[in-house]
């Protein structure tokens, strides 16, 4: 908490330069603090395309540096980015007649070291487990796992209440943990499998 404080307060300061003086060195300095984050969230939204996601992320600083005025501040620089990013993506899925969706895992963190560990097949039931989710629910997670935001950002940016966004994360982590737990079931059994017989093996 103490360091999203300290951040606000560098991106407002960097704010009022920017939209004060017009000063586009101090608007540079913001996107590059944010553009890393706005260009992950642009591709998890846009399954895996780099080149519309990228796309995306410039419209959405030129979006934000024509309407730095109308930041007040009310919300973290982040949140208010964010909504920009996430309602550009909107207007593009429009056109395109598509519909949010990502796979990259968001859950407990045993089973994203299991990931990172190289399981290959719970990567691909997790990946599965995460497609079964309605498009709010993986919205709602990538914004509060991921993008580690707060139910109330994650309200903000997905223009949802807040009880809807507090539901919606609660069930999806509820799901994933019932539709994996029996990969882990499994998993551990053939573990047990594979050590018994390279016991009896060396036996």
């Amino acid at each position: 908490m103490h360091d999203k404080h300290n951040e606000q307060r560098i991106d407002q300061a960097l704010v009022v330069r920017a939209s004060l003086n017009q000063d586009s060195q101090a608007f540079e300095q913001l996107v590059r603090r944010h553009q890393g984050v706005v260009r992950a969230l642009l591709r998890r939204l846009t399954k895996g395309d780099h080149g519309l996601a990228d796309d995306l992320a410039q419209e959405t600083f030129l979006l934000a540096w024509r309407k730095l005025d109308q930041y007040r501040g009310e919300a973290r620089f982040a949140t208010w980015l964010y909504r920009i990013a996430y309602t550009n993506f909107l207007r593009q899925a429009e056109k395109v007649k598509n519909t949010a969706s990502f796979t990259d895992g968001t859950e407990v963190d045993e089973v994203l070291a299991w990931c990172a560990a190289g399981e290959i097949d719970l990567r691909l039931d997790f990946e599965r487990a995460m497609q079964r989710l309605n498009p709010t629910e993986q919205l709602v997670l990538l914004h509060c796992v991921q993008l580690d935001l707060s139910h109330e950002e994650a309200s903000q940016i997905l223009g949802l209440p807040l009880g809807t966004v507090k539901t919606n994360a609660t069930r999806a982590k509820s799901k994933l943990q019932t539709w994996l737990g029996a990969w882990k079931n499994d998993w551990k059994m053939r573990e047990k499998e594979v050590k018994d017989n390279r016991t009896k093996g060396s036996a």
